[in-house]
């Protein structure tokens, strides 16, 4: 273990002095840990199977969505859907490669493969969080304007929404990356986390950075934070509106949120802690990026589907329309 420790030393050396004097063409990611078979146990028994339950638990999730006619039409699981499919992709983005660098000494990524992961990252993380506020949305207008509800939430509504969250998303990567990609990277290339993410790229940069260090905090910490606040005014509203109107509507709506909150506290929790003070290290930054990119998509399946008892009944119609279609052949 001692030798190998070595020659990772020696690789990342070797590694500096090579780039010192000439851009880089790729960076090496120190992953979680240097001990071999601290990474063969996270591979074998928590990323993998992860990744894995993640995949068949969002594609359940809008498989059962798509093809069940009372789910689709209902905008709250219309919604769902859409985050679903945002949380599967956010985990692909880092869990397939995080998984393979396990089996390798040397964890490496190409420059513009570095670039290209931190723009899908942020650009379906910021989609997923504006859709967390449209769902929030959509519950008030359920549980405070009930009467209201299907001519507010329509159809052409729901699209726009869901339109409207990739256009956020691609204009808040996007404000981040048109600098970042115009940036000199000479060396060192050493990034100390599990994937590429601005703070720690930009630090790497042959050049001031103290403005894009701002940057980041106003477009990713406290944009994240503003709309964790503002989310749990808007669930305050809801369950203060309906105590006023009866004890037995605020347990129900209770029960409603408790997901939504739960979904929230978990998704911006990590993304606040991270990108509040960027461009300062702490040791457990790297486990709330693992927090937020595998165990937050892992858990919002089990959280929608495991106590959602009108999930339950589509997915039970699905099997059954599935089995009898078998039979006619």
């Amino acid at each position: 273990m001692t030798d190998t420790l070595g020659e990772f030393t020696i690789h990342l050396n070797n590694e500096r002095k090579d780039t010192m004097n000439s851009s880089i063409s790729k960076f090496v990611l120190l992953g979680l840990t240097n001990t071999w078979e601290l990474e063969i146990f996270f591979f074998f028994f928590i990323f993998l199977l992860a990744y894995a339950a993640i995949v068949a638990g969002s594609l359940l999730i809008v498989v059962t969505i798509t093809f069940d006619s009372l789910l689709y039409s209902t905008p709250m699981y219309f919604l769902l859907g859409n985050l679903s499919f945002l949380d599967m992709s956010i985990s692909t983005i880092t869990t397939p490669k995080m998984v393979t660098d396990f089996l390798r000494e040397y964890k490496t990524i190409s420059l513009w493969g570095c670039m290209a992961q931190m723009f899908l990252l942020h650009f379906l993380g910021s989609s997923e969080m504006t859709l967390l506020i449209v769902m929030a949305v959509d519950r008030y207008i359920a549980i405070c304007k009930p009467l209201h509800y299907t001519s507010i939430m329509n159809h052409r509504i729901l699209v726009g929404a869901v339109l409207l969250s990739w256009a956020v998303g691609f204009v808040h990567t996007m404000s981040q990356m048109v600098f970042t990609i115009t940036l000199p990277f000479c060396g060192p290339n050493i990034v100390d986390n599990i994937f590429c993410d601005f703070p720690l790229v930009l630090k790497l940069a042959c050049t001031e950075i103290y403005i894009l260090e701002l940057l980041v905090i106003a477009d990713s910490g406290l944009l994240s934070f503003i709309c964790f606040i503002l989310l749990l005014i808007s669930y305050t509203v809801i369950l203060v509106t309906v105590r006023g109107r009866s004890s037995g509507g605020l347990s129900k709506a209770l029960s409603t949120l408790s997901a939504h909150i739960t979904v929230v506290t978990l998704f911006f929790g990590p993304c606040i802690f991270i990108y509040a003070w960027p461009f300062r290290s702490f040791s457990v930054d790297k486990f709330l990026s693992v927090f937020y990119s595998v165990i937050t998509p892992l858990l919002n399946p089990i959280i929608y589907t495991l106590r959602n008892q009108e999930m339950k009944a589509a997915m039970n119609r699905l099997r059954t329309q599935h089995i009898r279609s078998r039979q006619t052949f």
